[in-house]
C-alpha cells in the first residue's frame, strides 16, 4: 500500500458512521478483567486480539494488517505464528494501532472526538519528552533534564493506560461480533393495515380519532343555515308563454331539401356509385 493509497483510507476512514461499544474512558469498566490483563502483558493480549480479528485463521495474517511497508515482505505465509510473536514484541505500538485500524475497516467505526483528544495528548507528550531530552543533552542543564524526566515518566504513563484501554476497547468490540452480549434486537413487525373496500360503505378507522361530535359531514359552524336540501321542485320553475306547441317543429312552410333525411340503409344499387371509378 503505497502512501496515496495510505492517504485515501484515512480519508475514508473519517466518513464511517459506527461507533465503538465502549470509548477508552469507558473500557476499564466494560472488562475489567482483561484491562489488568493487558496491562500486565501488552504484547500477549496483542496477540490473541489478533488473532481473534483474524477469526482464527492465521492463514490471512499479514505484518502489521497491511499498513505498514513491511506488511506482506517478512515471509508471513511460511510461519505466521512466529511472525505475529515477533511483531507483537519488537513492534508492539504497531501490533495494537493494524488491529484497531482493522477493525475500524472491517465494521466502519470511527474514532470518538474524546478517543482522538486522549491519543493526540499521549502523541505530544512523547514528542515533548523527547524535545525536551535532545535540549539537555545539548545544553547539559540539569533542570531542562529533570523536565525531559518528568515528561518521560509522565508519557509513559499515559502510553500504557492509553492502550491498555485501547486493547480492552478491541476485546469488548470483538465481545459484541461474536455475540457474546446476546442476540441482536429483532426489528418488531408492523401492525396489520385494512384498506376499504367497495362493499364496505364506511371505510374502516385507520387509527385517526373519531370526529368531535359524531357523525359526517360534520354540522356546519355556529351563524350558519342547513344547505338547501336537493334540486328545486319542478313546480318551482316558470311556465311555458301560452300557445306554446312543442310539437310545432319545424314550422309548416318550411322546405326540405330534396333527399334529406337521407334514408339509412341505403339501398344497394346506390352504392357503389354510377360515375365511381375503381
Amino acid at each position: 500500500m503505497n502512501s496515496a493509497e495510505k492517504m485515501a483510507q484515512m480519508q475514508l476512514r473519517q466518513n464511517y458512521r459506527n461507533m465503538w461499544h465502549t470509548d477508552l474512558l469507558g473500557a476499564v469498566g466494560a472488562d475489567a478483567p482483561f484491562c489488568c490483563f493487558a496491562l500486565v502483558c501488552g504484547p500477549c493480549a496483542s496477540y490473541i486480539l489478533r488473532k481473534r480479528a483474524l477469526y482464527n485463521d492465521l492463514s490471512r495474517y499479514t505484518c502489521c494488517a497491511g499498513y505498514m511497508p513491511c506488511s506482506g515482505n517478512c515471509g508471513e505465509s511460511n510461519c505466521p505464528e512466529f511472525c505475529l510473536c515477533s511483531e507483537v514484541f519488537c513492534c508492539f505500538s504497531n501490533s495494537v494501532a493494524s488491529t484497531r485500524f482493522l477493525l475500524q475497516d472491517e465494521f466502519n467505526i470511527q474514532t470518538s472526538p474524546c478517543d482522538n483528544c486522549m491519543i493526540g495528548f499521549m502523541f505530544c507528550l512523547q514528542q515533548l519528552a523527547c524535545i525536551c531530552s535532545c535540549v539537555a543533552c545539548l545544553t547539559g542543564i540539569d533542570e531542562i533534564g529533570d523536565l525531559a524526566d518528568l515528561l518521560t515518566c509522565l508519557s509513559d504513563i499515559v502510553y500504557c493506560s492509553d492502550y491498555t484501554n485501547m486493547q480492552t476497547q478491541h476485546k469488548v468490540e470483538m465481545d459484541k461480533r461474536d455475540g457474546q452480549f446476546g442476540p441482536p434486537p429483532v426489528m418488531a413487525v408492523p401492525p396489520m393495515q385494512q384498506m376499504s373496500r367497495l362493499d364496505q360503505p364506511i371505510p374502516p378507522s385507520v387509527h385517526y380519532p373519531p370526529y368531535p361530535g359524531g357523525g359526517y359531514p360534520p354540522p356546519p359552524p355556529p351563524g350558519y343555515g342547513p344547505p338547501p336540501g336537493g334540486y328545486p321542485h319542478p313546480g318551482s320553475y316558470p311556465l311555458p308563454p301560452p300557445g306554446y306547441n312543442p310539437h310545432a317543429y319545424p314550422p309548416g312552410g318550411y322546405n326540405q331539401s330534396p333527399g334529406y333525411p337521407p334514408s339509412y340503409p341505403p339501398p344497394p344499387s346506390a352504392y357503389p356509385p354510377p360515375d365511381y371509378k375503381k
